[in-house]
């Protein structure tokens, strides 16, 4: 069973199940820096959601868009960027693995996307397994939960929405405190 400071991950095939996904999300109270997300950016430079704030790697273009999640459901979560990783191509991220790919290079020597979510605290086999279906433009959501309550939480929404591959780990690093929801 998970406690705290765990993150949940799941794969999702379609800009609709992720929308679904970030709507029930933010509803059941998550906040929006508990929420990561990252997929190949397939339409360039279309506008997305109406922030563009950015801590991606040297060499992003920020308020690069890819045309997902319509009426910026993307502009509540923090950190949107977009950033090339060397043989995987054009990305948009938003939330905490932006700061995780910064952190990984996005392109070491253990590969941006698997040393990012390696960093995050999945085992590398699993983060190899994301980064390719990543690669074969699926996308990828993280969610912090706080205790095994909030992972349970987030667990049945990423399944509901539709999301596969659903799985949890205990993060490597705690990125804050348990503060309290209301």
């Amino acid at each position: 069973m998970a406690g705290k400071n765990t993150a949940v991950f799941g794969i999702f095939r379609n800009d609709s199940q992720l929308e679904a996904a970030l709507v029930a999300l933010k509803a059941a109270g998550f906040r929006n820096d508990d929420v990561s997300v990252m997929f190949p950016d397939k339409s360039s430079t279309k506008e997305f959601a109406h922030e563009k704030h950015t801590k991606a790697p040297e060499g992003a273009a920020a308020g690069a868009g890819a045309g997902v999640v319509v009426g910026g459901t993307l502009g509540w979560l923090v950190g949107i960027g977009a950033l090339v990783i060397p043989g995987l191509g054009p990305f948009i991220a938003a939330g905490p693995i932006v700061a995780a790919l910064a952190g990984a290079g996005a392109g070491g020597t253990l590969g941006g996307v698997t040393g990012a979510l390696v960093g995050m605290g999945i085992p590398e086999i699993e983060a190899k397994r994301y980064e390719g279906l990543l690669k074969n433009g699926n996308i990828l959501m993280s969610v912090h939960a706080d205790s095994s309550d909030w992972t349970k939480k987030a667990k049945e929404i990423l399944e509901k929405a539709g999301a596969s591959d659903v799985s949890s780990t205990g993060e490597a690093a705690v990125k804050k405190g348990d503060s309290a929801r209301l």
